[in-house]
């Protein structure tokens, strides 16, 4: 799918310009007050230009993210596909052509700017392996330098001391559960630990130095689908650890920001009742004065330069918009854009170094994501990034829409919905279903490729965000611990009731496809519930949770078991978790697609699944994809995997030849 994790996207709005904005079904302030949609409440517009968008201009609109300001603050540079490959290019702030600074057949992400504005040090993989190098070079301009070079060694998000003599990273070797941090010396480039974590089930991030450059901030989580962490203080020069926010039970606590005096960590908890909030967190006292009251999704992000504000954003039901407090007064206001991924972009920070301006991504369902500079005296956003291919600012798509379904046992499940233009109410539509990837992950209202080149060639797509999702509170997110592929799959089922109650859709014609958990989702539908599908596409999928845990990435192992225990005491759940239990019993024609260096989920689950469909003399088919990992990046893949996937859907759901 192309996204960029991210997730995770974005284009912003001002008087002069129109948007095709988000529908919303029934406007909800918390998950407690979501309405039930009426499914006959939906409705296909009318629009005499719809036709199919061309596959090459969805996905030779650019992808761009990653954005970081030059110290100067005359520069933004950023990460984006505008070469087919995610390399590093740079831009002026005031606006321009962007120039490439790097070329490499490998994607580059995480740029950030040395405080003399001399380098620009990034990590990159290869091949999609996820095996990340820092990677400097010369923001004017040069030859790349490999700063660490260890096949074996993730080293990731680099993070500046203030007078440029080191620059903290997160490390991990490829056998190992966890990161630990771990400093570069510029000069020497020799790299020093910082931490050791011994308890396999948790890894370091760094999070900011302080003022005197002798403290870093950090997070200490657990590699868990039940989000836990604690914030730590450690002595650059001896190691030494201090945990300032011990406690019992499973607390998320974790910062995002310091503030300029070096008193205040600006936090993101869910010590509120399980829903993820916003706080200022005094280092002295350790007291937290809350920034936000709120069930949906708050998560912090930066101080200003002057410590007098601070920024954050908001997921409600999908939809992210971002928010501007004073410190002071804890007032806060929210930056006036059209609905979709309204956030902060910036790397270290947001806020440009005088502080007078913000870098905002945003994206939503018809229209791809861009970055642009908000100047913050006269409240407006200037366009930085031009991501859109000029055929899409004419091309009519159908908004993204909200609704809200009651499933099996009485739980209400949000969805995003996109209902082709001009189709007709008589039930002979096709319909697909799209599980989110996690599970611990969500549906938000981003700029969607694949659903666009589906969309617009008829098809009726559902997106649930079933039991397990993030975004609706700490209770419904481990709603499918040790359960998966058991209420999680009724919800899915449930959203395909929806698709045909709408009038729409053909029950005989419903397929589902998604990628990663979204995968094993579309295994586990096809066998597990075989009479609701017509068709499936799996992209990098589990089949067996026993081969995954022999082939996946350690830290994965571990995370895998938080969500359905011992693999040897639980070995029921995990057996009734795994798709290979039912994949005998499929009828749905199955698509799969991989990539051969998928560190996620190993090319070895897509293999069982085509021996095993095709010793049944079921119908299946595989494409492997030589160069790239868990999701594919490269711009000719991803034009293919479509291509196979709108053919396949075609030709078993429309019954074209």
């Amino acid at each position: 799918m192309k996204t960029s994790q991210f997730l995770l996207r974005l284009s912003l709005f001002w008087l002069c310009l129109s948007f095709s904005c988000c529908l919303f079904l029934q406007a909800a302030s918390s998950p407690d007050d979501r309405q039930i949609t009426d499914p006959k409440s939906i409705t296909s517009e009318s629009n005499a230009a719809a036709h199919p968008v061309p596959i090459e201009d969805l996905y030779y609109t650019r992808t761009v993210f990653g954005s970081a300001w030059s110290p100067d603050g005359k520069q933004v540079s950023f990460t984006t596909d505008m070469s087919g490959r995610l390399n590093l290019w740079k831009v002026s702030a005031s606006g321009g052509w962007p120039l490439q600074l790097t070329q490499s057949d490998d994607r580059q992400y995480s740029a950030t700017w040395s405080p003399d504005g001399k380098w620009i040090v990034y990590q990159q993989d290869a091949g999609g392996n996820e095996l990340w190098d820092l990677y400097a070079v010369p923001s004017d301009g040069g030859t790349p330098v490999n700063l660490t070079n260890t096949p074996d060694v993730r080293e990731e998000g680099p993070l500046w001391a203030r007078d440029g003599k080191t620059v903290a990273l997160n490390v991990k070797p490829k056998e190992s559960t966890n990161y630990d941090i771990a400093l570069l010396d510029w000069s020497t480039k020799k790299i020093r630990k910082l931490t050791s974590e011994t308890n396999k089930s948790y890894s370091w991030g760094a999070v900011a130095r302080s003022p005197d450059g002798k403290t870093l901030y950090a997070n200490r989580g657990e590699i868990s689908g039940v989000p836990e962490s604690e914030i730590y203080s450690i002595d650059v020069a001896t190691g030494k650890l201090g945990n300032l926010t011990p406690h019992q039970g499973k607390i998320l606590y974790a910062a995002s920001s310091l503030s300029p005096d070096g008193t205040t960590l600006l936090i993101t908890s869910n010590q509120k009742d399980g829903y993820q909030n916003v706080g200022l967190f005094d280092i002295a006292s350790k007291k937290i004065t809350w920034a936000t009251d709120t069930k949906w999704e708050a998560s912090s992000e930066h101080f200003s330069p002057d410590g007098k504000s601070f920024t954050y954003e908001i997921n409600a039901d999908g939809q992210i918009d971002a928010y501007l407090a004073d410190r002071a007064t804890m007032r806060a206001e929210k930056i006036d854009l059209p609905p979709g991924l309204n956030y902060f972009s910036g790397n270290p920070t947001t806020f440009s170094p005088a502080g007078d301006r913000v870098l905002i991504n945003h994206q939503s369902s018809t229209h791809p994501g861009d970055i642009w500079v908000y100047d913050l005296k006269s409240r407006r956003p200037e366009q930085l990034t031009l991501s859109a291919i000029a055929s899409l600012e004419t091309t009519p798509l159908p908004p993204s829409q909200i609704v809200h379904y009651k499933t099996f046992d009485g739980k209400t499940v949000s969805a995003l919905m996109w209902v082709p233009f001009n189709i007709k109410r008589d039930g002979t539509n096709p319909g697909l279903v799209l599980p989110h990837g996690g599970p611990t992950g969500q549906m938000v209202d981003y700029w969607n490729t694949d659903v666009s080149a589906l969309v617009s060639r008829g098809y009726v797509c559902i997106a649930p965000n079933v039991r397990g999702s993030t975004g609706y509170g700490l209770e419904f997110q481990k709603a499918n611990y040790k359960d998966l592929g058991g209420g999680d799959l009724q919800d899915e089922v449930y959203a395909a009731k929806f698709l045909e109650a709408t009038g729409y859709v053909d029950a005989k014609k419903t397929g589902i496809t998604g990628g990663s958990y979204g995968g094993f989702m579309t295994l586990m539908a096809v066998g597990k519930t075989p009479d609701v599908w017509a068709a499936g596409v799996e992209l990098f999928g589990i089949i067996n949770w026993y081969t995954m845990l022999q082939h996946e990435d350690a830290l994965l192992q571990e995370y895998e078991k938080s969500l359905m225990g011992d693999p040897e005491k639980d070995r029921k759940v995990y057996e009734a978790a795994s798709p290979i239990t039912y994949i005998h019993n499929a009828k749905a024609p199955l698509l799969v697609l991989q990539g051969d260096n998928d560190p996620r989920v190993p090319k070895e689950e897509a293999q069982q699944v085509v021996d095993l469909l095709k010793k049944d003399g079921k119908t299946v088919d595989v494409h492997y994809y030589s160069n790239e990992g868990h999701g594919f990046e490269k711009r000719e893949n991803q034009i293919d995997s479509i291509r196979r996937t709108v053919e396949w859907f075609d030709k078993y759901l429309k019954n074209k030849q």
